[in-house]
C-alpha cells in the first residue's frame, strides 16, 4: 500500500510539472528571448608570427659570439713610477727605463681576413697591442684608424678564415627586448652576461670633452665592468648590434646600466676608416637643443616633438639649404627625430655630398627641405688622412661668428679633440683656439693643413682659451 502511494505521488508531481510547463508556454509564447552579453565584449591584440618572437634560450647565441670577441691587452710606456711623490723623493728608476703601463680590454672580429672594432680608449696612447683569440692564439694588432668622436677604433691581425660576428640591425632594437653582452671583464674571458634593452639614443656625456662627439647609446641592464669594453652586444640569433663602451657606476663597477655603440654607427665608421683612412663626417651645420614643454611655449610651437635649431655654422649645408634659426628638425630622410642624440646618429650615417631631406617644423607649419651634406672642412670632398696633421693628435672645427665676437678676433680655429700626439704633449687643451701658426692666421682646417706641411721641423702656435687666457705654444714636427 506504501508502495502504491509513493508511485502514485510521483507521478502526479510529473504531471503538474508538464502542466506548469505548457500554462507557461501558452501564456509568454509571443515574448522574445533575451541573451545576456557582457559589454564591451573580449578585445584581442595582434601579435606577432611565433617565429618572430626572440627565443629566450641564449644557447646558440652565446656560442656563436664568444669565438667572435677576442681579448685585446696594450703596452704603453712612460717615465718615471706614476707616482709623482715617489719620484720627487726617490728619482727615476737608475737603469733609465721607461716603466712598462699595461691596459686590457674586449674586441669584435669583424671580417674572416682579420679586421677587428674595439673602443678608441681600449688602444688610445697604446705603443703594443695584442690580441687574444678564444681558441688561445694570440696576435700582435695594427691599428689601422681610430674615432675619438664614437670612442671606435678599426684593428688587423695577420690570420685568415677567422671566425666573426654578423652586423645585425640596431635599429630593428625593441624596448624590453634580450641581449647579450660578451667580454673580457677583470681579464675573465669569454664572459657572457645577459640583459634586455632599456633605452635608446641615449647621450650620457662620456665623451663631451670632445665637441664633435657622437653619442646615441643603446642602455641595458646586461652586467658589464671594466674589460668589457670593446666587445659585443648581440641579439639572441648572434647578430652584433652594438660595441659596448661604458657603464652607469658610482664605484667603477657595474650597478645597473651599461651602454653600447649602436651598430648603425659602428658599421659607418669602420667602413671608412677601411676605406679611406678617415672618418667621412658629414655636417649638417646646426646646434640643436631639445624640445621640451618650456621651449614649445616660448617659441609658440603646438607639437612637442622634434630639435630646436638654436645656432647656424656659417657657410654650413645647413644655413645654404634654408634652414633658420628656431625651426624644428622632426625627421631626417623620413625617420623621426625626438633628441639631440638621435638626429646626430641619423646624420652620422651619412658622408659628406650626400643629400637629406630635413622635415622642419616653422611656426607651426611642416615642410621639408633637401640639404647637401658638407665635411668638417666646409667641403663636399673625400677628407684624406693627412701624416702631418695626424701627428698632432687633435680634432679641429671652424669657429661661428658669434664664438668671434665673444673672443674678439678676427679668425680662428678651435682644437675640440685632444688625443696623444704632439698637441698633448705640448700641453694644449681642448677648447683652445688657434689664431696664427708661425705668424700666420688661420681659420680654417685647410688653413692649419697648409702651413704645417709647408713648415721646416717645427711650429709657433698662437691662440685663446675661452677665458680670455691668451697662449703660445712651440711644437717640433
Amino acid at each position: 500500500m506504501k508502495a502504491k502511494r509513493f508511485f502514485g505521488s510521483i507521478l502526479l508531481a510529473i504531471a503538474g510539472g508538464i502542466a506548469a510547463v505548457l500554462i507557461y508556454t501558452a501564456i509568454d509564447q509571443k515574448k522574445p528571448a533575451y541573451i545576456v552579453q557582457e559589454t564591451p565584449g573580449m578585445q584581442y591584440v595582434n601579435l606577432p608570427p611565433a617565429e618572430t618572437v626572440a627565443p629566450t634560450d641564449f644557447v646558440a647565441a652565446a656560442e656563436t659570439a664568444v669565438h667572435g670577441v677576442v681579448h685585446v691587452k696594450t703596452k704603453a710606456f712612460r717615465e718615471g713610477s706614476g707616482n709623482p711623490f715617489y719620484d720627487f723623493f726617490f728619482g727615476y728608476r737608475e737603469d733609465g727605463e721607461q716603466v712598462p703601463v699595461l691596459g686590457y680590454g674586449s674586441g669584435v672580429i669583424i671580417s674572416s681576413d682579420g679586421y677587428l672594432v674595439t673602443n678608441n680608449h681600449v688602444i688610445e696612447g697604446s705603443e703594443e697591442v695584442e690580441v687574444t683569440l678564444n681558441d688561445k692564439r694570440a696576435f700582435t694588432a695594427e691599428v689601422i684608424g681610430t674615432d675619438p668622436s664614437t670612442d671606435l677604433a678599426v684593428l688587423k691581425i695577420r690570420d685568415n678564415n677567422l671566425p666573426f660576428l654578423r652586423f645585425g640591425n640596431s635599429d630593428n632594437l625593441r624596448l624590453g627586448q634580450w641581449v647579450l653582452a660578451v667580454g673580457n671583464p677583470y681579464n675573465l674571458t669569454s664572459t657572457v652576461t645577459a640583459g634586455i634593452v632599456s633605452a635608446k639614443a641615449r647621450n650620457i656625456n662620456i665623451l663631451s670633452g670632445n665637441q664633435l662627439a657622437i653619442e646615441s647609446f643603446i642602455q641595458t641592464d646586461a652586467a658589464v665592468n671594466p674589460g668589457n669594453s670593446g666587445g659585443a652586444l648581440v641579439n639572441t640569433k648572434g647578430d652584433l648590434v652594438g660595441i659596448n663602451a661604458a657603464i652607469a657606476s658610482r664605484t667603477g663597477a657595474f650597478s645597473g646600466y651599461s651602454f653600447a655603440i649602436p651598430v648603425s654607427i659602428v658599421k659607418k665608421v669602420v667602413e671608412d676608416i677601411i676605406e679611406f683612412g678617415a672618418v667621412q663626417r658629414a655636417i649638417l651645420g646646426v646646434t640643436i637643443v631639445e624640445l621640451d614643454a618650456d621651449a614649445a611655449k616660448e617659441h609658440n610651437i603646438d607639437n612637442i616633438e622634434g630639435v630646436l635649431v638654436n645656432g647656424l655654422r656659417q657657410n654650413g649645408a645647413a644655413i645654404d639649404a634654408g634652414i633658420q634659426v628656431d625651426d624644428v628638425i622632426t625627421a631626417i630622410n623620413g625617420v623621426r627625430v625626438n633628441s639631440p642624440s638621435e638626429l646626430q646618429e641619423q646624420v652620422s650615417r651619412y658622408r659628406p655630398n650626400d643629400k637629406i631631406s630635413v622635415t622642419i617644423n616653422r611656426k607651426n607649419r611642416i615642410f621639408q627641405i633637401d640639404v647637401v651634406l658638407r665635411n668638417l672642412e666646409g667641403g663636399i670632398g673625400i677628407v684624406e688622412r693627412q701624416e702631418a696633421i695626424s701627428a698632432l693628435g687633435a680634432s679641429f672645427d671652424e669657429l661661428t661668428s658669434s664664438e668671434k665676437r665673444n673672443l674678439e678676433i678676427k679668425s680662428g680655429v678651435k682644437v675640440v679633440d685632444v688625443n696623444s700626439g704632439k698637441f698633448r704633449s705640448a700641453g694644449i687643451k681642448e677648447g683652445y683656439v688657434i689664431t696664427e701658426i708661425n705668424n700666420r692666421s688661420v681659420d680654417s682646417m685647410e688653413d692649419i693643413r697648409r702651413i704645417v706641411e709647408e713648415s721646416d721641423g717645427g711650429i709657433y702656435i698662437e691662440g685663446i682659451y675661452p677665458d680670455g687666457l691668451i697662449a703660445y705654444y712651440a711644437i717640433h714636427l
